[in-house]
């Protein structure tokens, strides 16, 4: 049985690539199931219908990750 993951994508920040097929590499805002919004990374497809798998950061892992970087 597959649970439907609800989502909303609260602010587009940016495309890092884009694949032949369409699908583009992307940090967004997003709200999973109604949740707080965290940073997100992963590939959408054109109409942001589909995704790829991706993951998540909190505000405090986006700037840790930033440090790092």
């Amino acid at each position: 049985m597959a649970s439907d993951i609800k989502f909303e994508i609260v602010e587009h920040i940016g495309v890092l690539s884009e694949g032949a097929r369409g699908w583009t590499k992307e940090l967004n805002r997003v709200s999973w199931n109604g949740g707080a919004a965290k940073y997100d990374l992963r590939d959408w497809s054109p109409e942001h219908a589909k995704m790829g798998k991706g993951i998540t950061f909190t505000e405090e892992e986006a700037k840790k990750l930033k440090e790092l970087l």
